[in-house]
């Protein structure tokens, strides 16, 4: 063999040695550096892949970015945004497990009520939302917030205690729905009231808790469902299954019909209450990006907040689920996993759609400089109050007349 020869044969020696000791190392983990590294029955689940959503226009002047950033560090991953019958608020629930009000510029925020009986200063922080999700099964993590305009009861969907209600003078919240089905909720997330009292609300996965939501959306996880809590023989029970990360949820204007927010796939659906089509279960949208809650105006239209659109990357993932668990076993950190498949920077929008998934109205932050990230938009006296979980702030956007 020529030197030539033997140089080069060393050279595909090392080469195919590296490739092998790549394979070996993504393999075996021993670092445990790849996100799923803790999750030994990781399963990646094929993402149903829509055809182009319908929200095609883009919000060219960005108008989100325009917004005013409120109670800045005076909140921390405002999720969602409630105002009493009395025209208070907004009342929201915070990273460390309360649920804070509003009182006006003289007296500002003070703490309102708590979802865990386990709540003590210990869960008090000023650590961001990223962090404090460390104690969040100890501490409750407050999400979907109602009230019962008759009672003034302001209910809500904490992500590992239920669903809980608690009076209109605040305290520590009274438990409603813990379980279904002989097995305890998972992940509860968002709910509404209907005028006879029933609760309807979201359970995100059977099998993954709030704390490990990212592992719930790269999966595509189809254990989610939808559940109807009966005040009368305080029976829950299961509405809709399979879903894959219901998120947000709102009855019609005339509860006819639910909408829910199913955020893997990016879709709005339409589950019938009334009439003959009552049970069954439809797309009433395609989205284009990742919705977290839905909250309808008085109009009758649903805002939807969408924590940025969906890009090539989390397309080709969610239709190829071999190649998304190959890729979820390289050494990736989580921060840059969560921006590849978020489209690379934080970019907020809230959508518009009318009673039958018409789009009316696109708003958004192309580049991130207020609203980051949407989790909710609530409209009000022709503003719009936009709250985020990973944010320390409100947005609030004032629509032009």
């Amino acid at each position: 063999m020529s030197p030539q020869e033997s140089k080069r044969s060393s050279l595909i020696f090392i080469f195919i040695s590296t490739i092998a000791a790549v394979a070996i190392l993504i393999g075996v983990d021993p670092f445990r550096l790849s996100v799923i590294s803790n999750d030994p029955n990781f399963q990646a689940l094929y993402v149903q892949q829509h055809p182009q959503s319908q929200a095609t226009s883009r919000d060219r002047d960005s108008k989100l970015q325009y917004s005013q950033k409120r109670f800045v560090n005076e909140v921390n991953g405002p999720e969602s945004l409630a105002f009493d019958p009395t025209g208070r608020g907004p009342y929201t629930g915070i990273a460390d497990g309360r649920i804070i009000r509003w009182n006006g510029p003289g007296n500002g925020w003070s703490d309102f009520a708590t979802t865990s009986s386990n709540w003590s200063e210990f869960c008090s922080s000023s650590k961001p939302p990223s962090e404090v999700i460390r104690t969040e099964h100890i501490c409750g993590r407050p999400l979907g917030l109602r009230f019962d305009i008759n009672t003034g009861e302001l209910y809500i969907a904490d992500a590992y205690l239920g669903v809980l209600k608690v009076g209109p003078e605040g305290g520590q919240a009274t438990p409603l729905a813990t379980e279904v089905e002989g097995t305890p909720l998972m992940f509860t997330n968002d709910l509404d009231i209907s005028v006879d009292g029933s609760v309807y609300f979201t359970v995100s996965s059977s099998k993954y808790q709030r704390r490990n939501f990212l592992l719930l959306v790269l999966s595509g996880d189809d254990s989610g469902r939808v559940l109807k809590y009966d005040p009368i023989t305080k029976d829950t029970k299961v509405l809709i299954r399979g879903l894959q990360f219901p998120n947000g949820v709102t009855l019609s204007k005339d509860e006819s019909f639910l909408v829910i927010a199913e955020s893997v796939p990016g879709r709005l659906l339409r589950h019938w209450l009334k009439g003959p089509k009552a049970g069954s279960t439809e797309i009433l949208a395609i989205l284009p990006g990742y919705p977290d809650n839905v909250r309808r105006n008085e109009k009758g239209e649903f805002w939807v907040a969408l924590h940025c659109r969906r890009n090539l990357p989390s397309k080709i993932s969610g239709a190829f689920p071999s190649l998304r668990r190959w890729f979820l076993r390289l050494p990736i950190p989580f921060k840059q996993v969560y921006r590849i498949f978020n489209g690379g920077h934080p970019h907020g929008m809230v959508v518009r759609y009318t009673e039958e998934g018409q789009v009316e109205e696109v708003l958004e932050d192309e580049e991130g400089k207020v609203v980051k990230l949407a989790s909710e938009v609530n409209e009000r006296e022709g503003q719009l109050w936009i709250g985020s979980v990973l944010l320390p702030y409100i947005a609030v956007y004032t629509r032009s007349t």
